[in-house]
């Protein structure tokens, strides 16, 4: 037999086996296993994924059994779970993935918000779950065998294929039909998939031809108004889990107004039941959990089955370290919505559409005399540009990032001209008499170049550098970081800051907001303008829609909002220095922010964490 016909004899044998076992498994019977039943019997977890590695157990989260088992159901087509983080929802997936490949061959599309976290996750979770788990590893071939076919992204098996894909690629998305739909942290999917529209849309009619599809969706919520995953739950028989009082036996949703704690200490913290008041103990919160059960709290539309879960069920969550963390975020907006979102698995309503008082920032004006708070640390500065003027706002930070407005000014002239930008060092380099360190100057700006006379801030900020005067360009949209990743990639060649304008104008509102000081709080200056709170307060974020979709968006409710840019800036001057303000004030080194004019320039240092400037 010669080479070539040998060869051929091999394909041909591997082809009659591949048939025989489609055929087989296409004639099998329905599987009797629940997915829970299958990951109790079958799936072992990995190390890289759990603390704890080996054997499956739902018993050991019991919550995650209905979870599950409503995606092998066929009553459900839709299957949602809004839910707190860190309560194994990644895991479940996988055990859901698992059970298809072995008990339920279909093709599977498992969408993440991009396609970096889709590889990250197939890296990282899915392919340890599949080495790690026999049966699955039997029909799933190495990827890096020669002929298997397989990527990080692509895996195919007898029945069926995983295809992992991310939201804002329309082609991954609208490449090939698909029996199950997995879609992961939807509240976090772009509004659109390039051009091609919702990315939750399209990933659904990916199943479109299938009678017995299914489509899950999880994600913990974000937004009051916009979350996706919260709209799909209001549409779904909201289960809620309700678990029995040990000592009456009443059954009852877990809810974060009965944790009670001591005035100022966490490790007081303990659930009072809502029906006779005992109070539980941790032992007592974990048994109750084990024997809860999921009960329908609404009449679904269509065949959708929700699941809602705050972190309170946790077994890996202790109440004590969740009430420290509420008592840290409490104080700052942002910090609270993270608390809301992730923990208690619900949407935040930052008061959207309200619009801020003036008259109410006026009225808290205080007077500092000559010298400028002690509690103020450095100073940073945002420079707004405009066509016939600079306006220019000089912010004290203290602790928290409790914020001290210690001048604004107005430059009007020529920004062409070298005469208004010579104007604008005066205003930087002049002193602020501090009662601690004595004179204290701007340590970090950053300049709008948005304009119309970017060249001319390019040029300024090139050869101030070393007093580290930063170009800065804003970028809309949700999500996006305060300060992102500088680049050089412009006319000008300099270190292009971008900033997320739709971010830190919600934090600098949401720190308006405060009545209290401490942590976050901004203080302003007796003789302050009104114009100057006018502009600070000029604009809401209110909710559009298009083409069906919400999408908050920040509109101006006034003519001029300078003021309010140039807060935005001064953030991102603090967010780029990247300092950490407590340890500064633990330490003791106010001294460190004295800087005079005859300070010898030193020249940036770019580290790879954060893409930050460290001086």
């Amino acid at each position: 037999m010669s080479w070539s016909e040998s060869i051929k004899e091999r394909q041909a044998k591997r082809l009659t086996e591949h048939l025989d076992q489609v055929i087989e498994r296409s004639l099998r019977p329905p599987p009797k296993l629940t997915v829970s039943e299958w990951a109790d019997t079958y799936r072992q977890l990995s190390r890289e994924s759990s603390a704890v590695s080996g054997q499956w157990s739902t018993s050991k989260a019991e919550y995650q059994r209905g979870m599950m088992d409503a995606v092998s159901d066929p009553r459900y087509e839709t299957v949602v779970l809004m839910t707190c983080a860190q309560i194994g929802k990644t895991e479940l997936v996988n055990n859901v993935i698992g059970y298809h490949i072995h008990q339920d061959p279909a093709p599977i599309l498992v969408v993440m918000p991009t396609v970096e976290i889709a590889n990250a996750w197939s890296k990282d979770r899915l392919s340890p779950a599949i080495r790690d788990t026999p049966v699955l590893t039997r029909l799933i071939a190495d990827p890096k065998s020669r002929d298997s076919g397989n990527t990080v992204l692509h895996k195919s098996f007898t029945g069926g294929r995983v295809t992992a894909s991310g939201a804002n690629s329309p082609a991954s998305l609208a490449s090939r039909p698909c029996r199950l739909v997995l879609m992961d942290e939807v509240d976090r999917f772009p509004l659109s998939a390039g051009s091609e529209g919702d990315p939750v849309g399209l990933a659904k009619r990916r199943s479109s031809t299938y009678y017995n599809r299914k489509i899950v969706l999880v994600s913990t919520p974000t937004e009051t108004g916009s979350s996706r995953i919260a709209t799909a739950y209001e549409e779904s028989d909201q289960r809620k889990y309700f678990v029995p009082c040990p000592h009456c036996g009443e059954h009852q949703v877990l809810k974060w107004s009965n944790v009670k704690w001591d005035d100022g200490d966490p490790s007081s913290a303990h659930y009072v039941c809502e029906e006779c008041g005992s109070v539980w103990s941790e032992l007592d919160r974990s048994r109750a959990i084990r024997r809860g059960e999921w009960r329908a709290t609404a009449e679904a539309k269509g065949k959708v089955a929700g699941f809602h879960l705050n972190g309170i069920y946790s077994p890996w969550t202790r109440l004590e370290d969740a009430v420290q963390d509420f008592l840290t975020s409490k104080a700052d907006p942002m910090r609270l919505r993270t608390f809301v979102n992730t923990f208690l698995g619900e949407t935040f309503d930052s008061e959207r559409g309200e619009q801020l008082d003036e008259t109410d920032l006026i009225n808290r004006a205080e007077d500092w005399g000559d010298q400028i708070p002690e509690e103020v640390l450095l100073i940073t500065a945002g420079v707004d540009t405009q066509d016939d003027r600079l306006e220019v706002e000089l912010i004290g930070w203290g602790r928290g990032e409790e914020s001290y407005s210690l001048a604004y000014h107005t430059l009007y002239g020529d920004p062409s001209t070298a005469e208004l930008w010579l104007r604008l060092d005066g205003v930087l380099k002049t002193p602020f008499s501090h009662p601690i360190t004595g004179d204290m100057i701007c340590r970090a700006t950053c300049v709008d170049s948005g304009g119309h006379y970017t060249q001319q801030v390019y040029n300024y900020c090139r050869t101030r550098i070393g007093r580290r005067v930063f170009a800065i360009k804003g970028v809309g949209g949700e999500g996006k970081p305060i300060v992102g990743r500088p680049s050089k990639s412009n006319i000008g060649k300099v270190n292009l800051f971008p900033v997320g304008v739709d971010t830190t104008k919600e934090v600098v509102m949401a720190r308006l907001r405060i009545k209290e000081p401490g942590e976050g709080y901004c203080h302003f200056p007796t003789g302050r303008s009104e114009e100057y709170f006018r502009m600070l307060t000029s604009e809401k974020r209110v909710v559009k829609y298009y083409k069906g979709r919400p999408r908050n968006e920040w509109v101006k409710t006034r003519t001029r909002n300078e003021a309010l840019d140039c807060r935005v800036y001064g953030t991102a001057a603090l967010s780029i220095l990247n300092l950490n303000l407590e340890s500064l004030y633990r330490k003791g080194l106010r001294t460190e922010v004295r800087e005079s004019e005859n300070t010898k320039r030193r020249p940036a240092r770019r580290v790879k964490d954060n893409y930050v400037m460290r001086f």
